[in-house]
């Protein structure tokens, strides 16, 4: 029986953990490639994993001499500041990294590669974005994700490269790293800490991480998916003075000191997608609503 072979950039991340354990799950070969190695809450048996600089070509050709069915990037530095300093590190291991990634692939005859994009490419657009809209990108990660998707698109048009972008709004779920908002907020809730937040008016979709996993999948198996741009998100936006309050009354604790953090310079104050293309042509939908969802999180942090 065949057995697809998985590559997957980024496989010791957050999402890329769920994604090689759903895979594996399948009971398909996989193979991760990160900078570093997974840390032993996100290890995955039967993942192989290399560490491999995608910025490094030279390192990539070595070491990534194997034939793969699909590969989906999650890989990349994810800086939202406006920082000149990290600029080398930001384009090189996004943009630079995926061009090197697709003249070692070239010739190994994948049928799909799944690009995880991100909502901040469409900048200050007016909500529901939708995957037409003309984007403005507002930080070098912005311009790198953006990049990339256009690089992907040229090279579908002109090569008919089996490439799809998926721009992910707000994943969340278990195992996040816990510098993310849900993580920050959760933590200082179950201890009952006061924590400084903005004052929580800007909008914005969480979708959970095993909706998101399901809409790879959905995309890796399309025949209609090939060149084209999905938004991946719940449907359901909310404010954020609404998630902080829900995550306190569930756990019944936690003081949040709304307005004591400012708003980002030229932050979009409602990132929420259309979802209809992803619903229509991917045949996916989201599962999980973000109740469910929070509890589900909640406990992962209880046990």
């Amino acid at each position: 029986m065949f057995k697809p072979h998985l590559l997957v950039i980024g496989g010791t991340g957050f999402i890329g953990y769920h994604l090689t354990l759903a895979a594996i799950k399948k009971g398909w070969k996989v193979t991760s490639v990160s900078l570093n190695k997974p840390k032993k809450f996100r290890f995955v048996e039967g993942v192989k994993y290399l560490k491999i600089n995608i910025s490094n070509l030279k390192q990539l050709k070595e070491k990534l001499n194997y034939s793969f069915t699909y590969v989906v990037n999650l890989g990349g530095y994810v800086d939202h500041s406006l920082s000149k300093k990290k600029a080398d590190v930001i384009i090189n291991t996004h943009f630079v990294g995926l061009t090197n990634l697709i003249s070692v692939l070239t010739n190994k005859k994948i049928k799909k590669f799944i690009q995880i994009g991100s909502s901040v490419e469409y900048g200050k657009i007016k909500a529901p974005q939708s995957e037409s809209d003309h984007c403005f990108p507002k930080s070098l990660y912005a311009l790198s994700k953006l990049a990339s998707t256009e690089f992907l698109l040229m090279l579908y048009n002109t090569e008919k490269f089996p490439a799809t972008i998926l721009r992910f709004f707000q994943i969340y779920g278990p195992k996040q790293d816990e510098n993310r908002i849900l993580p920050q907020i959760i933590k200082s809730c179950l201890k009952n800490k006061k924590f400084p937040t903005s004052q929580g008016d800007q909008i914005r979709d969480f979708c959970y991480v095993d909706d998101s996993i399901n809409a790879i999948f959905c995309a890796l198996k399309s025949k209609q998916s090939d060149g084209e741009i999905f938004n991946i998100g719940s449907g359901s936006p909310t404010k954020i003075k609404y998630v902080i309050k829900k995550v306190c009354k569930i756990i019944k604790k936690g003081k949040p000191q709304f307005g004591k953090i400012k708003y980002r310079k030229d932050e979009n104050m409602n990132l929420s997608p259309n979802i209809k293309k992803a619903r229509e042509k991917l045949k996916w939908k989201p599962m999980v609503n973000f109740t469910k969802g929070i509890k589900l999180v909640i406990n992962s942090f209880q046990n």
